[in-house]
């Protein structure tokens, strides 16, 4: 109990610079469970450094667009060590799931923070490749990772659909996307798994939990992810996600 509640009131000093505010709250017992099983228990389980975990509290609330919780958070990520680019590409990354309006929604909140701290915007550009790149840059990223899996699961879709969407998807999730600077594709693939963890998206959740171990990340990194993430979007999905892991580690 004393490990909990020192881990707590430690971790929410570093992210937001101030004691934990559940006796002040109007509901008090809620935010006590909350505060110390988030910041207690979560953020002292598994190999995540709190810039990680800020990262990926972000990545959900964007996600869900819980908009004055993801505020919060920014400023959370910021003080873990993330810097101002880490984040915006972060939530860049989320567009071809949770399309552009709720990227746009989250893009404000993040600007309103940077206007808050007084850093000048737009950033640095994260562009690397031009336009009559992306189909062939987008192709050797996702090749890497899936292979030809998407192509094929999409041929056969009336009118040809299927082929053009495996195409757009091809240039915008992996050209537009992960070709961008200040976040590897190790990262943006394990953004991508807890994205459809958030949005209770299991059935491609297999094919990007088994794309972001090919780009380099741990099992037990994604594991610990998942767990992360499990208090912003409910543990129902996360545990779901888990059982694949734990299957497509047994394959092996």
């Amino acid at each position: 109990m004393t490990d909990r509640i020192s881990n707590m009131n430690k971790v929410f000093n570093d992210l937001f610079k101030c004691p934990p505010s559940y006796p002040q709250s109007k509901d008090p017992e809620l935010m006590e469970i909350l505060q110390k099983f988030i910041f207690g228990d979560i953020f002292a389980t598994g190999e995540l450094t709190n810039k990680e975990r800020e990262l990926i509290t972000v990545v959900c609330l964007a996600t869900i667009q819980c908009l004055p919780q993801l505020k919060a958070h920014i400023y959370g990520a910021l003080n873990a060590g993330n810097s101002p680019l880490e984040i915006r590409e972060a939530i860049y990354t989320l567009c071809p799931f949770i399309g552009f309006p709720r990227t746009l929604n989250s893009l404000e909140v993040f600007n309103s923070v940077m206007d808050e701290k007084k850093i000048k915007v737009p950033l640095e550009s994260g562009k690397t490749i031009k336009d009559n790149e992306r189909f062939d840059k987008g192709k050797e990223i996702l090749n890497k990772n899936y292979g030809d899996a998407l192509p094929k699961l999409l041929n056969g879709v009336p009118g040809g659909i299927g082929d053009k969407t495996a195409q757009f998807l091809t240039e915008l999730y992996a050209g537009d996307i992960e070709t961008r600077k200040f976040l590897d594709v190790k990262t943006r693939e394990l953004i991508y798994v807890i994205c459809l963890v958030a949005l209770n998206s299991t059935s491609i959740l297999k094919a990007h939990i088994a794309g972001a171990i090919k780009s380099g990340n741990s099992p037990e990194k994604i594991a610990a992810a998942l767990l992360q993430a499990s208090p912003y979007v409910g543990m129902a999905t996360p545990i779901e996600a888990m059982i694949i892991l734990k299957e497509i580690q047994g394959k092996k």
